[in-house]
């Protein structure tokens, strides 16, 4: 688990290395290099077969396909964000996400929020307003990346797939549009890959996006769900010291309050979680209902 998050946390750095391609030609080759990377799993596995099972009906297609869509949009965001040298806004995006979720949970799924959730989501809403009115403009690359991943959460909740072969079959239904993306630039002569170390971190963009989630996947299965949330963290904190110790991107005063909010707020919302953990094993050790 540790190393799923070191991993995504870093991956700013390489995405750095990339700055000078198009987010959107990078992208289109982490979609192809990611399905090739997951395939190559599946095909040693011997699960290939589950990607036609997973896409076997509409319904399932559809989710798949609109999944795919909102993962896609937040790695351009992503990427685009390395891009573009606002990175620290990435990291806060990450950051703001559980709480998000929390709220799509309670809009979209009929979850009650808790008093400690409830007083999270404020703190997190009272950071992103005071950061609009201090800089004048919403952080709209960390809501979107927020958004965009609260919005992917919520159609694989719809799904009882496992991760590697839902992600596989995302990936496949994008990779047509990528390489049709692809084949446009290469008509246009407006390719920007042209070097040798180009194309090979291109083609580590696969493993790089599939190595962390299958670890992810096999970490979750045996560690408690509160030691999965409190770890993820981990992931926009190395994201915010890359940003802000590496790449050297400004952080205001007015981030300082934001981020100081946000963290607030996750430490009420992760003791909560602790607190709601303990209580349903406790629960269940003693043969009676969690309250």
């Amino acid at each position: 688990m540790v190393s799923a998050c070191v991993i995504w946390g870093l991956s700013p750095l390489f995405y750095k290395l990339l700055s000078h391609i198009p987010p959107s030609e990078v992208l289109a080759h982490r979609t192809i290099w990611s399905f090739v990377f997951f395939g190559c799993v599946l095909l040693v596995q011997g699960r290939i077969r589950l990607i036609k099972e997973n896409l076997s009906t509409a319904r399932a297609t559809a989710l798949t396909l609109a999944a795919a869509l909102a993962i896609s949009t937040n790695w351009f965001l992503f990427i685009t964000s390395i891009t573009i040298g606002r990175a620290v806004e990435a990291s806060l995006g990450y950051y703001i996400f559980p709480l998000v979720a929390v709220l799509f949970g309670m809009i979209f799924f009929g979850e009650r929020l808790t008093r400690a959730q409830m007083i999270a989501v404020a703190l997190a809403t009272l950071a992103v307003v005071g950061l609009t009115v201090a800089l004048r403009a919403p952080p709209w690359i960390s809501l979107a990346l927020a958004t965009s991943f609260a919005i992917y959460g919520a159609f694989k909740k719809q799904t009882a797939t496992g991760p590697v072969v839902s992600v596989t079959s995302e990936v496949l239904l994008l990779s047509p549009i990528a390489l049709g993306w692809l084949f446009y630039l290469w008509q246009a002569q407006a390719m920007q890959v042209t070097t040798g170390a180009d194309v090979g971190l291109l083609l580590f963009s696969g493993p790089l996006t599939g190595l962390p989630l299958i670890l992810f996947s096999y970490a979750s299965r045996r560690v408690r769900m509160a030691t999965v949330g409190l770890l993820q963290y981990l992931n926009p904190t190395l994201q915010f010291l890359v940003a802000t110790l590496i790449f050297l991107e400004p952080f205001t005063p007015a981030h300082g309050v934001a981020f100081g909010l946000i963290w607030v707020a996750l430490a009420v919302y992760s003791l909560d979680g602790v607190r709601r953990d303990r209580a349903a094993r406790r629960a269940a050790r003693a043969g009676a209902p969690a309250a």
